[in-house]
């Protein structure tokens, strides 16, 4: 009997070997079969049967069909051979196949048909064993179906960035012969101003099916027609929708825009992005990205082979998912005064910005950044010397010290500190030399006094009252990357005199100058908001992906008093910011310093506010010399309030601030109404 049960155990030992080897059957009974069964499911998930035995085609071309039809797929499946049924010779069961497409999962069954083959279980083959519905010649392939694009609106609910009619130009290579498409693809890329070599190797490494887009165009152009494009063999133009903002130039730095993702946005996403995906770049169509983009639905498809007379069948969608839209972003953006603020500084050469705010909510109602920007966001992220403008700072600080306007200050024509001079700016009015009240001081903007004024004003004293404004101070509501103003608080001798007329190492942004005129206005410290659903999450943290993003489109200023974009990028994630003011403005220091900036309008160089409709305007202009030229060059700033309005105006190389800064103020406030 031990012998007896030892041979029985090498017996069955030996027949579980040669099953798990190949679709070997030792006997007729259901434990081969289903041993073949399962072996067939694992060969069919790792994508290779080439060990199989198979009839109804050769062994390796059935193995090569198998990787060219799920080939598209990019993917591996998961396969279990259900319940075998068996009659005589004949073994069948359903095979489950699982998916990982993108986001969803596709799952299915298909029968497959074993039979005995002298000691073998052959797997009888044919293409709806790898998917039902499947013909001799189809392939698979993955097509994404877009989610659509979340909109942008502005201030009530307005759209900003929506879907709006669009061509897409390129070739589709289903209408040209493919030795024809080289010489297609060349001549399209001469038309659309493309690089010909570049898109040529696009034409030729996509799929004999592909449209090859080559450039979205809002509307045809003189050059580009549709009569042009279609007389290239292969050329089509595709009406779409694509997400953009009202016209090309738009609040472009600070919305950034919307296109096929890059090689190295598909290699950061981390599986997010894929090529022909559609992403955002740059502004807050990067920084919201992941909630305005959706989710992407798909589509598996079966492609057929041409037919002999160079047809194309149509196509059998197998599987599809459906897309999530994306979320809508609301921003507190005003369609009107974004666009006047844009039209007032089409015309400024050098990099230049208008910021306004309300000062009541705190809401930015417009950031625009000039032309000479080059698509950099000056409104937001430039750092400049502020010069006089930061006289209003050094005011709160004097108040706080026991002056108020009347109070008497000396106002020279120069000044030595260090063995370094200071003077007032050309044209600096005689009678307002000597000593003066501190409100003609100001009105007139005399550097010597406030000079005078470091013996009693401590740096850090400077610094805690740029935050009782609101400069250099967190600003949680924003939902934008900014660069919110930098005060040292530690300075002596000509760099602490410096400060005090906005210079020296003090650095403000459009925003934060308007962020400092509109706590004055609100009597209180103003905390900008710009996206009202800011707590969505975005794809970066604040601070760091426009800045870098618009970096890279600018050039470098090499100025001091003045940051480059690049420098700019890097201070906007790194520049220190308290959470809050220990010790914010009053409503009677806002007063004062109301009074102060009515004063200029009334008394001083920007007399030509009075002439605005409306509320009385007041202001305070700022000249800030940066770089190495004598003379030097200046930055060219003015500051604002009218009303519930605060209004910041920059130029990077403006002269004086009243007489180039001052007019486009003007031009904007007259025209907001």
């Amino acid at each position: 009997m031990a012998r007896v049960g030892k041979t029985r155990n090498f017996v069955l030992g030996l027949v579980t070997l040669v099953v798990a080897g190949s679709l070997t059957a030792c006997d007729d009974g259901r434990a081969g079969a289903e041993g073949a069964a399962k072996q067939l499911a694992s060969s069919l998930a790792a994508l290779d049967v080439g060990s199989l035995t198979v009839e109804g085609k050769d062994a390796a071309a059935a193995n090569e069909q198998l990787k060219s039809v799920f080939e598209g797929l990019d993917a591996k499946p998961s396969v279990e051979s259900g319940e075998v049924k068996l009659e005589g010779d004949t073994a069948t069961f359903p095979l489950s196949y699982s998916w990982n497409i993108g986001s969803a999962k596709w799952e299915y069954s298909s029968e497959a048909t074993l039979k005995k083959s002298g000691d073998k279980w052959a797997v009888q083959w044919n293409p709806q064993l790898l998917a039902p519905q499947l013909s001799d010649g189809e392939t698979l392939s993955v097509k994404t179906v877009p989610a659509q694009r979340g909109q942008i609106l502005g201030a009530g609910d307005a759209p900003i960035v929506e879907d709006r009619p669009v061509f897409r130009v390129g070739i589709d290579k289903t209408k040209v012969p493919a030795e024809q498409a080289d010489a297609s693809a060349r001549s399209m890329a001469a038309l659309l101003g493309l690089d010909a070599e570049e898109y040529a190797k696009q034409v030729a490494a996509s799929g004999p099916q592909a449209f090859v887009e080559g450039i979205v165009l809002r509307a045809y152009t003189a050059d580009i027609t549709e009569a042009r494009i279609k007389a290239i063999p292969g050329g089509v133009s595709l009406l779409d929708s694509m997400a953009l903002a009202p016209t090309r130039t738009f609040a472009r730095a600070l919305l950034g825009s919307v296109g096929q993702a890059s090689a190295e946005q598909i290699e950061k996403s981390n599986g997010a992005l894929r090529a022909g995906d559609t992403t955002g770049t740059g502004g807050l169509q990067q920084k919201y990205d992941s909630l305005l983009r959706g989710k992407d639905g798909v589509e598996v498809v079966a492609t057929p082979e041409k037919k002999s007379d160079g047809e194309t069948p149509g196509t059998k969608v197998f599987f599809s998912s459906l897309p999530a839209p994306g979320t809508t972003l609301k921003t507190t953006l005003d369609l009107k005064l974004q666009q006047l603020a844009e039209e007032t500084l089409s015309g400024v050469g050098p990099a230049s910005a208008i910021v306004a705010l309300k000062p009541s909510t705190g809401a930015v109602l417009a950031a625009a950044s000039g032309p000479g920007s080059n698509g950099y966001n000056t409104a937001m992220l430039g750092q400049y010397a502020p010069g006089s403008t930061f006289k209003i700072v050094d005011s709160l600080a004097m108040f706080r010290n026991g002056a108020t306007p009347d109070s008497k200050v000396e106002c020279p024509s120069t000044l030595t500190v260090d063995g370094r001079t200071f003077k007032n700016a050309e044209g600096y009015p005689e009678g307002s030399l000597g000593s003066v009240a501190l409100r003609d001081a100001f009105a007139h903007s005399c550097n010597t006094a406030f000079i005078n004024a470091r013996d009693t004003v401590s740096q850090d004293q400077l610094e805690s009252a740029a935050m009782a404004l609101g400069v250099a101070v967190e600003a949680p509501k924003l939902g934008a990357d900014a660069f919110l103003g930098s005060v040292p608080g530690a300075a002596e001798g000509t760099e602490h005199a410096a400060s005090m007329i906005g210079q020296g190492k003090v650095l403000f942004s459009p925003l934060s100058a308007a962020i400092m005129a509109a706590s004055v206005a609100n009597g209180a410290p103003v905390s900008p908001q710009l996206v009202l659903n800011a707590d969505a999450q975005s794809t970066q943290s604040t601070q760091s992906t426009q800045a870098s993003q618009n970096a890279s489109d600018a050039a470098p200023a090499s100025e001091s008093g003045s940051a480059s974009p690049s420098s700019a990028s890097e201070a906007a994630s790194t520049a220190p910011v308290a959470p809050v003011s220990t010790k914010p403005i009053t409503k009677e220091e806002a007063a004062a310093l109301s009074d102060m900036m009515r004063a200029v309008v009334t008394s001083g160089h920007a007399g030509f506010l009075a002439q605005v409709p409306g509320a009385p305007v007041g202001a305070k202009t700022g000249t800030a010399e940066f770089g190495t030229d004598d003379p030097p060059k200046t930055h060219a700033w003015i500051v604002a309030v009218h009303g519930d309005l605060a209004v910041a105006v920059f130029v990077e190389d403006g002269g004086l601030g009243a007489t180039t800064s001052g007019p486009l103020l003007k031009t904007f406030l007259t025209a907001a109404g």
